[in-house]
């Protein structure tokens, strides 16, 4: 983690749709990329959902059903999957709820729950500022504040220590309430406090920590509860533990958990001898304990001010949600009197990064012409750019030092007529994150709208077609074909040719779902597709009905949709050859790899880049600029280098985010085509018949001459690939001039079942004219999960 003077605030100001009113008492959770936040108070309390989506930056009123709950404040809000819990909470001023709703936000749909009673004692009394904790299939109810009187405008408070366990049903449904029986002191009665759940990675027995709260003073205590033995304790920290204070957050991320904001003693009272009577205020103090050491580490104190608005402002009773190793902030209230004329609700929302992003996948490519490569790789969440470096056997000289440069000039510049529109030209990160994003980004392989359209790349699935022979041990796949006799036999360095040119886990897909959603809100969806129609870079797949031998319907999970889902179910793309080195990940221009330095590509916005050139760095300088906690280099002052046809290039990639650069992804290498070769196949169509299959293509857009003919294979089972599964082995199933053959229900049980993403059978496609073999179009046909 960053020290504190390097934290990274970051604060949301540029957003589209309707901004919900600021507020305190709200709580919040995450599915996948959005935020959902119900209830609250501020001038009557709330009864709206609103949701925002990370990624595009829109809020959103979702269109409810069902049995709507009533506004409430203070209440227990979990999510388990796609589905909501809400547990009681303040209705109105001295009156509180012990009803328990489920939203179903696949739908949006609302549901009242009733769960069985105990089975000795009584279920929860209406109460608030409980702490409601998801673990498994099972929720923990901890503490809170109920009202003894009977006439909700006498209010004669009662702090809780009572503990219950919540049994849910799988999907939808609960089961009932139990009080378990528990071992060792329990902590003291309290409402306001937070309670999170931790699991070690090398213990099965998770904990849930509670910490602080309200009882008349405010609490610093932390409690462990054991949630196999039920035993409590007290553990033993070290560092410096937080002032006491309540309606903070505590969110967990890692092995950490973070406490922000809530109430605390006013500076300078003596909490040990006026603790009722002493003044109270709102804090921006920020801690995290190490949940495996039990060591607090402080990041803001609370003498810390913050003159230049770089980070929230005090507040509590705000709300805090964890999305990857982000954490967002929103809301809460202001203030350093007790009295409601005097508290004032903020309506900023902020995040923090807590830790450099992973490696992202390695690098697909999508398209290879003779002096550019159309490359992508899987988006990180939570990230605001990309670094993408390239090395090559080529020989190249780094740029000589210009000194009529200005050595002052800050920021990235960068070509975008060369670059593509992914390039980032900014002179701070922040202004990536600041900028409303046009690309809305759907969840787990789903892509949407108004994603650049690939399709327009005639020859999206081509990829270098030139021997890698000299470099056959770094192929990761082999083919195993019967050949004419005038052609001569295949070797493995052969058909490296084919070999390098195929990607298998590029995936830009395009395929309908049965239902849509309005422009004007986003939903979470849990469905079957039982016809598929996917268009992946011009190769286009129908996959209408099943082979006994193979099921083709798929089932999307807890996908997020704007303003329409759509969900692939085969893959076709141009081919990488994946590389074993271990990269390095210093993020300057130029590092040695092996022999070769890495050059910076450049910062790419998405994840997607069109390369076709590179950047060189000055012998003996560095040139470096900051963006945001990472150093980058000044683009503007460096010169750059083309791509050359017919030559091999490695490439990896970095994400970045208010920490700095991530570790590299895993190296990949592609050639540039050479000029005369014919491009790949395209438009690859899928069909089913009595016999098996029907594989049928387009020819390729660019053939270069006359097509003497075309090639198919199927990936096949092998002892081989059983030992290493990442090398694939193919066995050629036709050669001839047409443009479409038969695949057989003989040939498909031998078929291979690639698990490099999801469960798919592969195919490779190519055509050849006067100077041989050009780059092969791989398809990737999905299925269910089954048996290799």
């Amino acid at each position: 983690m960053a020290a504190p003077s390097l934290l990274n605030w970051r604060r949301v100001s540029s957003f589209t749709g309707p901004v919900p009113r600021a507020r305190h008492g709200h709580r919040a959770v995450a599915i996948r990329e959005l935020m959902i936040i119900f209830g609250g108070g501020n001038e009557g309390i709330a009864d709206e959902l609103h949701v925002y989506n990370t990624v595009t930056n829109q809020w959103f009123l979702p269109a409810v059903r069902g049995d709507i709950p009533p506004g409430c404040a203070a209440h227990g809000f979990v999510c388990d999957g796609t589905r909501i819990l809400v547990f009681g909470g303040m209705v109105e001023y001295g009156r509180y709820s012990n009803e328990l709703y489920e939203l179903q936000a696949s739908r949006w749909l609302w549901k009242k729950v009733k769960p069985h009673p105990p089975s000795s004692g009584s279920p929860p009394c209406p109460r608030l500022g409980h702490s409601f904790s998801l673990y498994g299939n099972k929720c923990y109810l901890f503490g809170g504040l109920a009202n003894e009187s009977e006439d909700s405008n006498n209010n004669v408070p009662r702090y809780l220590n009572d503990f219950y366990e919540l049994e849910l049903q799988h999907g939808s449904g609960v089961v009932g309430w139990s009080i378990p029986v528990t071992k060792g002191i329990v902590p003291s009665p309290r409402e306001s406090h937070t309670a999170v759940i931790y699991c070690k990675r090398d213990s099965g027995s998770p904990k849930m920590y509670v910490f602080g709260g309200m009882c008349g003073a405010r609490l610093d205590d932390l409690w462990q509860l054991d949630l196999e033995t039920m035993s409590w304790s007290k553990p033993e920290t070290k560092g410096t533990v937080p002032l006491p204070r309540s309606l903070h957050t505590a969110s967990v991320i890692g092995n950490k958990m973070y406490v922000f904001g809530g109430w605390v003693p006013h500076k300078g009272e003596n909490i040990e001898t006026s603790p009722h009577d002493c003044e109270w205020r709102c804090t921006s103090s920020f801690s995290y304990l190490n949940l495996d050491t039990a060591e607090w580490t402080t990041l803001v104190s609370d003498s810390q001010e913050d003159k230049k608005n770089s980070r929230p402002r005090p507040r509590a009773g705000h709300c805090a949600v964890a999305i990857g190793t982000r954490l967002y902030f929103w809301s809460g209230r202001d203030g350093y009197k007790k009295a409601l004329n005097s508290q004032v609700c903020c309506k900023d929302l902020w995040y923090l990064d807590t830790e450099k992003p992973p490696a992202p996948s390695q690098v697909q490519l999508i398209k290879a012409t003779t002096n550019s490569f159309h490359v992508k790789w899987d988006e990180v969440p939570t990230v605001e750019g990309y670094l993408l470096q390239l090395n090559t056997d080529l020989p190249y000289q780094a740029a000589s030092s210009d000194s009529s440069a200005s050595p002052n000039m800050q920021g990235v510049r960068m070509d975008p007529h060369r670059q593509g529109s992914n390039s980032i030209i900014p002179n701070s990160i922040s202004e990536i994150v600041n900028s409303v994003k046009s690309e809305h980004t759907a969840m787990k392989g789903t892509s949407v709208k108004n994603k650049p359209d690939l399709k327009a790349s005639t020859d999206s699935n081509a990829s270098s077609h030139s021997s890698l022979a000299a470099n056959a041990s770094n192929h990761n796949s082999c083919v195993v074909d019967m050949l004419r006799k005038n052609e001569g036999p295949h070797t493995s360095a052969d058909i490296g040719v084919l070999s390098s040119c195929l990607d298998l886990r590029t995936v830009i897909p395009e395929t309908s779902v049965s239902s849509t959603v309005s422009s004007a809100q986003t939903m979470v969806t849990q469905q079957t597709i039982k016809t598929e129609s996917s268009s992946t870079n011009g190769a286009v797949v129908k996959d209408e009905t099943s082979l006994t031998t193979f099921s083709t319907k798929a089932e999307v999970d807890e996908t997020c949709a704007l303003p329409a889902t759509k969900i692939s179910r085969v893959e076709a793309h141009a081919a990488m050859v994946p590389f074993s080195k271990e990269t390095p990940s210093n993020p300057v221009a130029m590092v040695k790899a092996g022999e070769r330095q890495w050059c910076d590509v450049g910062i790419f916005k998405n994840n997607t880049a069109l390369v076709s050139q590179f950047y060189l760095l000055p012998k003996g300088k560095q040139s470096i600029s900051k963006i945001g906690n990472a150093d980058v280099p000044d683009y503007s002052l460096l010169k750059k280098q083309d791509l050359v046809p017919g030559t091999g290039y490695r490439f990896r990639v970095a994400a970045i985010n208010g920490c700095g650069i991530g570790p590299f992804s895993k190296i990949s290498e592609f050639k540039t085509c050479i000029p005369g070769f014919p491009g790949a196949p395209s438009a690859v169509r899928i069909s089913k018949n009595v016999e098996g299959i029907h594989l049928s293509w387009e020819p390729p857009t660019s053939p270069s001459g006359n097509i003497l003919e075309y090639s198919a294979y199927l990936a096949i089972r092998t002892a081989q690939i059983q030992d290493n599964p990442s090398q694939l082995v193919f066995m050629r199933i036709y050669c001839g001039l047409k443009t479409s053959c038969i695949v057989t229900a003989g040939q498909l049980a031998n078929a291979h079942i690639d698990y490099t993403s999801r469960p798919a059978i592969v195919f490779r496609i190519s055509a050849k004219n006067e100077k041989g073999y050009g780059p092969a179009t791989q398809v990737r046909w999905l299925q269910d999960s089954v048996a290799d």
